[in-house]
């Protein structure tokens, strides 16, 4: 099975069910697709199985026709039913190691990370990219306790040779800084689901990293 490259990190969209102008999570997906993201990960909390794999599996059939990754938040079982690229894991799900022998190692696995050690653990256990979780303050998780900022950002970066995309709290008027930091890309929620227009968006969030890597 492909991985992504580098250059598919930049932008990484995490769906939300509630947070949105209108747009339902397959919306989201498809609109995002459409904006250039290639790495796109559902998360649903609530859903019942039956209507979890249902979505996950239109999901994956658009991220296909886009040429893009469909990752999977924590639902292994989801994962493995619609045969979806990859599987996102926080600190409190089932560990890395675990997962791995469950969906194998073609499966795309990243990892939530706040600390150096955490970064240095999912390295060792296999993960394929580290989340550096809590770079600005976020109203999509207000249990986030401890934010590695930017400089967790730059910790972390110089800790690993995995791919480290930076989310929390990013916004097109801050992308820029955890580029800067060391990030190889940015994951993205509210910044994107509450957009008017996501794909003018999407747009406007790889022109403003652009500016940066041009700048280096």
């Amino acid at each position: 099975m492909r991985k992504p490259s580098l250059q598919d990190y930049r932008l990484y969209l995490v769906t939300d069910p509630r947070l949105h102008k209108g747009y339902s999570v397959l919306e989201q997906v498809e609109l995002a697709l459409k904006g250039g993201v290639k790495i796109i990960q559902i998360r649903e909390k609530n859903l019942p199985l039956p209507e979890y794999i249902k979505l996950a599996s239109a999901a994956l059939k658009l991220t296909r026709s886009h040429d893009g990754f469909l990752i999977i938040n924590d639902a292994v079982e989801v994962m493995k039913a619609v045969g979806a690229d990859g599987l996102h894991l926080g600190q409190e799900d089932m560990p890395l190691r675990e997962a791995r022998k469950i969906v194998g190692n073609d499966v795309i696995i990243g990892i939530s990370v706040k600390t150096v050690e955490e970064a240095k653990q999912a390295e060792a256990d296999g993960a394929d990219y580290l989340a550096v979780n809590g770079v600005f303050p976020t109203q999509t998780k207000e249990d986030l306790g401890y934010c590695p900022g930017l400089e967790g950002v730059a910790l972390i970066r110089q800790c690993t040779l995995l791919p480290v995309v930076g989310i929390g709290g990013i916004n097109l008027g801050n992308c820029h800084s955890v580029i800067q930091a060391g990030a190889n890309g940015i994951a993205i929620v509210t910044a994107i689901t509450m957009s008017d227009n996501i794909p003018d968006t999407c747009r406007s969030f790889f022109e403003r990293m652009d500016v940066i890597v041009n700048q280096d």
